[in-house]
């Protein structure tokens, strides 16, 4: 099997997954360049309401593929960050269901996704030590933020990998899930996902990622919406809301 990102879209919900099975599904160079490209026309259909991000088989990613690090570093590095931001800046929410190995690149993508749901026995590790590489500024800064400095300087400094009790208890993880309920609980998830206002979606992830400029945006999209109304009427009127922002 070639490695490959593929996209199943089904019930609002994109499913983009990493697909490198020889190689504990790690990011090829070509990987690395095709998530932004994937990412764009998924942010802009309105068939699509979230994404989830995960691994061919049992493992989610094990990282760069080490091969391809022959070519210039700088080069590599710059394109695991354009892909990773394309994944921040994804404008629904995103969901990481990692199994296994989540190390190095794979840890980048999963911090770049809204939240991270894992299976029991999963591990995971911020790797560039072990390497000599220096870790972008940029997914510092979303690790820190993620998990706190101290958390941050410990799986960076030591590069060691973490379970996931560890990771649900610095933040790395949201809900972690035994072995065999992972899916489960991922579609019961995106399905209320779906059934809730993208609007306040899209503010919020903006907000919460620190974005101060956009409050008389986000004013103005609510006033043309219908959702608030629509919310409002549907909650008095003990019914499911139909959302249309964003269709």
């Amino acid at each position: 099997m070639e490695p490959q990102l593929t996209v199943t879209v089904a019930d609002e919900v994109a499913t983009v997954v990493i697909a490198n099975p020889a190689k504990r599904n790690a990011m090829t160079a070509g990987m690395w360049r095709a998530l932004p490209e994937l990412l764009a026309p998924l942010a802009a259909d309105p068939a699509v309401r979230a994404l989830v991000l995960t691994g061919e088989g049992g493992t989610f990613c094990a990282g760069a593929d080490i091969s391809t690090l022959r070519e210039p570093g700088d080069e590599q590095q710059a394109l695991a960050v354009r892909a990773e931001e394309a994944l921040a800046a994804f404008a629904k929410p995103t969901l990481a269901a990692v199994r296994g190995y989540c190390v190095g690149g794979g840890s980048q993508l999963a911090a770049a996704c809204d939240l991270r749901f894992a299976e029991e026995g999963a591990r995971f590790g911020v790797t560039p030590a072990k390497l000599g590489i220096v870790y972008p500024s940029s997914s510092t800064r979303r690790l820190a933020a993620l998990v706190g400095p101290s958390a941050a300087k410990h799986l960076l400094f030591s590069g060691e990998l973490v379970d996931t009790d560890r990771a649900l208890r610095t933040g790395l993880v949201d809900e972690v899930h035994p072995v065999g309920e992972l899916d489960k609980r991922v579609a019961e998830f995106t399905r209320t996902l779906v059934s809730r206002s993208l609007l306040t979606q899209a503010a919020a992830k903006e907000f919460a990622d620190g974005r101060t400029d956009r409050d008389a945006h986000w004013t103005e999209q609510a006033r043309g919406s219908g959702d608030t109304a629509e919310g409002v009427a549907a909650f008095l009127e003990r019914r499911a809301a139909r959302f249309t922002y964003g269709l």
